[in-house]
């Protein structure tokens, strides 16, 4: 079936691309130009653009503290921090369907960068003409301060705020928007001296108290918010794992769009806190190619130069169409290696590459040779390449969407992008949903939990 927008105008239809003789000159520059300004390439109608990047792009990887061993911070946790397009592909019943079944496309998002690298560019004459372009690393902390809800607080006093919370939780009753006002005003970082502070004040375990004075989804997401980044994730992990059954998106969700050194600090994490290899754990609770893909990103080990090879990305895009739609049969070790090992930026031109040659977008090739787990692996990863907040702005809605609500996932999530970039999750989300984030919080949940939530997301 044909895709709008794929391929863009003029160019024909794989075998017979680029034309005998033109290899270096197909197609003349400047006729197909990527266009400057928001909106991206091939534009799509109905709905619009998200607003440009801030100047210095999206957040890259920072924060991290050194290896040697958990627990690193105060408190009894490790500590460490997270980071956080495309070109338009239809909507459907899929990624960045809109709740009222219109398809205007998936939403063109700002140039993003990934690991301290900014944004890809097309070189004129593509694909032709220069071979990389390398992109100058940018300072990641400061771009994650102006992408997330959450920022630390001015002039904190840790011995303030555990005070604030002794009282909100001492004699008959809890004040619970006393809690709130604290929590969702500070950083993780802060949150873990405020832990510390209350030990050495009132000689009295901080969660222990809390979860003593709260309950059910409340105690969740008050519980998240004091676990520092990598230890959530590593516990996330294991109880996806644990027991009977398998919660295989969270596996996903995780394990595929996170950085190398993200990754390496919860395997760490996960072998010192639980005793456990997260690699065994895997190959005992999956199987067939969605073992090797985990595997495969447990690893660490993508590549993350900045730079964007062209040429290699047209070849890439050339061994996935030969691998799926160009035979017989698919050869998913290809797509593993492809998707396992490029970096998040060279996976972009491949999939801009892939549409020319196929004559349709990456993510419906992958939906065609693949099914099951390892399918919705394989997306994530194209997702997270092509408009990572609009991946988990597609999570959020349907951990909302329908009878029911996935509380897990939407505490999760929020908790895990509150630094990072919520601030663009909640734009895509209205762009690609037609209704903000908030008010499908206000309408799916309740009482302090529900107030909690908004006060993080800013609402």
């Amino acid at each position: 079936m044909s895709y709008p927008g794929y391929p863009p105008a003029g160019y024909p239809a794989f075998p017979g691309y680029p034309p005998t003789g033109q290899e270096s000159a197909y197609p003349p520059a400047g006729q197909y130009p990527y266009p400057t300004v928001p909106g991206g390439f091939p534009p799509m109608g109905g709905g619009a653009y998200p607003a440009a990047p801030p100047a210095g792009g999206f957040p890259g990887a920072a924060g991290y503290p050194a290896p040697g061993g958990y627990p690193p911070a105060p408190g009894g946790y490790p500590g460490a921090s997270q980071p956080g397009g495309m070109p338009t592909y239809p909507a459907g019943s899929g990624f960045g369907a809109p709740s009222n079944g219109s398809s205007f496309g998936y939403p063109q998002p700002p140039l993003q960068s990934y690991g301290g690298g900014g944004p890809a560019q097309m070189p004129a004459g593509y694909p032709g003409g220069q071979t990389s372009t390398p992109a100058p690393p940018q300072p990641a902390a400061v771009l994650q301060s102006t992408q997330g809800t959450i920022r630390p607080a001015p002039n904190f006093d840790a011995g303030r705020d555990a005070e604030v919370l002794r009282k909100a939780m001492k004699g008959f009753g809890t004040n619970e928007q006393a809690i709130i006002d604290v929590v969702s005003n500070r950083s993780n970082s802060q949150r873990q001296e405020i832990k510390a502070a209350f030990k050495t004040m009132y000689g009295k375990d901080l969660i222990k108290d809390l979860k003593s004075e709260l309950s059910g989804n409340m105690e969740e997401l008050i519980l998240a918010l004091f676990m520092p980044n990598t230890y959530y994730d590593a516990w996330s992990l294991r109880h996806a794992m644990k027991g009977a059954g398998t919660q295989e998106s969270v596996l996903i969700e995780i394990l595929c769009t996170r950085t190398n050194q993200e990754i390496k600090e919860i395997v760490r994490c996960y072998k010192t806190e639980f005793g456990r290899d997260i690699e065994h754990d895997i190959r005992a609770d999956t199987s067939g190619h969605f073992e090797r893909l985990l595997v495969s990103m447990c690893q660490g080990n993508r590549d993350e130069n900045p730079s964007v090879d062209f040429q290699k990305a047209q070849q890439d895009a050339q061994r996935l169409y030969q691998a799926g739609e160009g035979k017989l049969g698919t050869d998913e070790s290809c797509f593993n290696m492809v998707l396992a090992t490029r970096s998040f930026l060279q996976l972009k031109a491949t999939v801009e590459a892939y549409s020319q040659i196929a004559n349709r977008d990456l993510l419906s090739s992958i939906g065609r040779e693949f099914s099951g787990n390892v399918e919705r692996g394989l997306k994530a990863i194209v997702q997270c390449a092509l408009n990572r907040p609009a991946f988990f702005a597609e999570r959020l809605y349907h951990a909302m969407k329908g009878a029911g609500t996935d509380d897990s996932t939407l505490v999760r999530i929020i908790v895990t992008r509150s630094e990072i970039d919520l601030v663009q999750i909640k734009q895509l989300f209205t762009q690609m949903y037609q209704k903000t984030l908030g008010t499908m919080i206000s309408s799916d949940t309740t009482g302090d939990y529900r107030r909690l939530l908004l006060a993080i997301v800013g609402q």
